[in-house]
């Protein structure tokens, strides 16, 4: 089996892991399906089992929505793949401004982060200036984009409404785009399976975030962050950082990491994933929304791209500087 896998192509190696994860998940939604036409009122089903059951098949249809993405992505090539992800931020961004709403006078720091920094962000990474890309946001943008609020002329909660834009802007644009930019990592003998990175960190931040919702609803056990989360206990948190580590480690040999290395990197991506999804629904506490889109909310028109990507927009730039820095990739 293994001469076999050494044989194909990254290509080929590539098409096959899709249609083995793409397998998994079709049993996935099958299970989930079957045990959603039980009876509700069947003995021994109680709310909290199909607030379980609920929480299961929404982590199932994330993980359809992130492995369709980056499955587009990679069919589509890297600068497929960037122009893709941009439009993602592009997606994201706008839900993020929409729920934090603006004042009339920030529209020119607006025109910034949409039509600036966003096309610079991604066209840095496209001309392979990693160096500016990595601290173009953290530095320029965020010093440009207050600058620009100040010719609005009106200091009125001035501090409040910068921080909402310049949070978007590093969730939304800085976050997303270093998911398309691990595909440029280049290690030796690894040429053309950069691909496989991407896929990594998508795998094992969408399992650590799958299994410790469905631990926290199976153990029933009092949230740590009630006002934040309801879902959020440590114990859970700790069995999907296991869950996600396990999976690294099954996937090492996709990576040019070692079975310690690979465990490292999963559980560095896992915790900043899963730490990030839990920010952001702070965010969502304190703006009073359910949800980024969708129905619930009915402000965009992105159906809640954000509540799915937002796990992956903190664990992307940690887990991409930290394997450049590990590996001086």
């Amino acid at each position: 089996m293994t001469r076999f896998l050494r044989s194909l192509t990254p290509d080929q190696q590539m098409g096959l892991l899709f249609v083995l994860v793409f397998g998994t998940l079709a049993v996935a939604t099958l299970v989930g399906f079957l045990l959603s036409l039980r009876d509700r009122d069947a003995e021994g089903r109680d709310a909290g089992w199909w607030q379980g059951l609920k929480a299961y098949r929404e982590g199932v249809r994330r993980s359809w929505l992130m492995l369709g993405v980056f499955w587009a992505g990679w069919a589509s090539g890297p600068m497929g793949a960037l122009w893709l992800f941009a439009f993602g931020s592009l997606l994201t961004l706008r839900e993020f401004i929409s729920l934090t709403p603006t004042h009339r006078s920030d529209h020119k720091a607006l025109l910034l982060c949409f039509f600036i920094i966003l096309p610079l962000q991604y066209g840095l990474l496209a001309t392979g200036h990693y160096g500016l890309f990595t601290v173009f946001i953290p530095v320029y943008a965020f010093l440009a984009l207050p600058v620009a609020s100040c010719f609005g002329n009106e200091p009125q909660r001035f501090l409040e409404r910068n921080a909402k834009l310049q949070w978007g802007v590093m969730v939304c644009v800085y976050g997303l785009s270093h998911v398309p930019a691990l595909l440029t990592l280049d290690f030796p003998g690894y040429a053309g399976r950069s691909a496989f990175l991407a896929f990594f960190l998508v795998a094992v931040v969408q399992t650590c975030l799958l299994a410790q919702h469905v631990a926290s609803r199976r153990m029933k056990r009092p949230p740590t962050l009630p006002q934040v989360s309801h879902s959020f206990n440590w114990r859970s948190w700790l069995i999907g950082l296991l869950a996600g580590g396990t999976v690294g480690v099954l996937l090492t040999g996709i990576t040019p990491f070692k079975p310690g290395q690979a465990l490292a990197m999963a559980w560095i991506a896992c915790a900043a994933g899963s730490l990030g999804h839990l920010v952001m629904k702070a965010i969502k506490r304190d703006r009073g929304v359910p949800h980024w889109g969708g129905t619930n909310s009915g402000v965009t028109g992105a159906s809640g791209l954000l509540d799915r990507v937002d796990a992956l927009c903190f664990a992307a730039p940690v887990f991409f500087q930290s394997v450049r820095w590990y590996f001086g990739a």
